[in-house]
């Protein structure tokens, strides 16, 4: 799986969705996992939503955060 891909899809989607930026809000941990279809535990899951939420704030983020975010994904 390409993480930055996958970042880049659901930033996309919370941009261009209102349903989704609704449930992002809400809940990004439980929207992010509905949205890359793969269960992992929340404190993983949370990685990922905190680089989608920086690049919604117009950061890149921490860098580092995509490097462990691979990991989960074997890649």
């Amino acid at each position: 799986m390409d993480i930055k891909a996958k970042i880049s899809e659901i930033v996309d989607k919370v941009k261009n969705d209102k349903d989704v930026a609704a449930n992002f809000t809400k809940d990004p941990v439980k929207t992010v996992e509905g949205l890359i279809g793969v269960d992992l535990p929340d404190d993983q899951v949370k990685m990922i939503t905190d680089q989608v939420q920086a690049k919604l704030s117009g950061g890149e983020g921490a860098s580092g955060l995509i490097s462990k975010v691979k990991g989960l994904f074997g890649g």
